[in-house]
This record gives C-alpha cells, structure tokens and sequence, in this order.
C-alpha cells in the first residue's frame, strides 16, 4: 500500500442517471448513500446529472481525442476525475439507459479509467437491461464493473411510488446493497493503490 492510500480515504460517486422531473432514482440513491455512508470505508456523495446541464454532444470529436470545450462538460469530468469510484443509479428507458446518462457520459474519456463502477437498477425487471448495457459501456471508458448490482424490480417500485411504501417493507433488498458495496470497496481500494503506485512510477521514471 503506498502512503497516499493510508491518509486519504475513497471518495464514492452515486450518480442520478435521469433528470426527469417525477424521477424515482432520488429514493434509492439516498438509501444506498445511508446504508454505504454508515460502514465508514469511504466519503459517499450524490452526484446529480441535473446539476451539469449537458447540451447534446456535437463536438467535433470523442474528448479521447478533442479537449472539451463546454464550461459544463469540464465541470462534470473535473467531478468525476476526483471520485475514486461510482454507484450508477439508474432506470431503463426502452430497454437500455436513460439518454441523459448516456449523453454525459460521452463528454468524459480518462477521468473515470481504471476505477470501479456498481450499478442500483429499479422499474421492469429491476432495470438488468439498462444495468448490463451500462456493463459495456463502462468497459469502454476502461472501468472495472462489478458483479453484484442492485435490482428494485416493479413489485417494491410501484409499491413505494403508489403505495406509500419504503425500502424497510422490503428487507430482502438491503442483503444486496451490501454485497455491491463488499464487492465495490474492494475494488476501490486494490484500483486506488494502482493508480497511485502507477503515478509513483510515472514521476520517478
């Protein structure tokens, strides 16, 4: 481990995949970010895709290979470069991501490389298929996505948006936000002492 590992702890993003105005992702987000923020491993914050207001991306080319210009999209890859992980809570929208996740996600290149992604998915079938698209899309950005995800499928769903219901009425549920979390920190701290001991490498050579 090398000494920048033991004085700073990670710093986990929950990011909002959707803005819409009725959107169900601030409930889970808060729950996972109470269960996570009470094991102490590491610094839990939401990160809300409402508060970067991305213009569809018409740049003339990938940020791989073209800075970004827009003030917005700078913030947001700042945001994102100085987390050391990422929780994506998202919905499914025509079997896939939401568009708004997706979009901002194309402003970014190195700032999440080599850094773990876990995935919270509620609606139809627990939003496995936006989750596992995620998966893909991750890997190109050179994430490490985890194995256990979160699945709130349409039963607790609707239940909490219609019924006055709460995560507590589904105790089954808390078991897998746990597992994601195990999985996550680990990760996190094995790929936070790689990147520093590769940046360690980098100055001395």
């Amino acid at each position: 481990m090398t000494p920048h590992s033991t004085t700073s702890r990670p710093k986990i993003g929950i990011i909002l995949s959707t803005t819409r105005q009725a959107r169900f992702a601030d409930r889970p987000a808060k729950w996972v970010q109470d269960i996570a923020a009470a094991r102490g491993d590491a610094d839990y914050e939401i990160v809300d895709l409402r508060d970067y207001p991305l213009p569809f991306f018409e740049a003339v080319g990938s940020p791989r290979f073209v800075p970004n210009t827009n003030a917005v999209a700078i913030r947001f890859a700042r945001k994102l470069e100085e987390l050391d992980g990422y929780i994506f809570v998202t919905a499914e929208y025509n079997h896939t991501l939401p568009g708004v996740l997706s979009n901002a996600l194309s402003y970014v290149f190195n700032e999440m490389e080599h850094k773990p992604a876990a995935f919270v998915g509620y609606g139809t079938v627990g939003a496995s298929r936006a989750v596992e698209h995620l998966r893909m899309l991750v890997v190109e950005l050179s994430m490490v996505p985890t194995r256990f995800a979160v699945h709130i499928n349409m039963e607790p769903f609707k239940a909490m948006l219609m019924e006055g219901k709460d995560f507590g009425d589904y105790p089954y549920l808390a078991p897998t936000v746990t597992a994601m979390l195990d999985e996550l920190s680990w990760y996190t701290r094995v790929l936070k002492d790689g990147r520093e001991v590769a940046a360690d490498e980098a100055v001395a050579a």
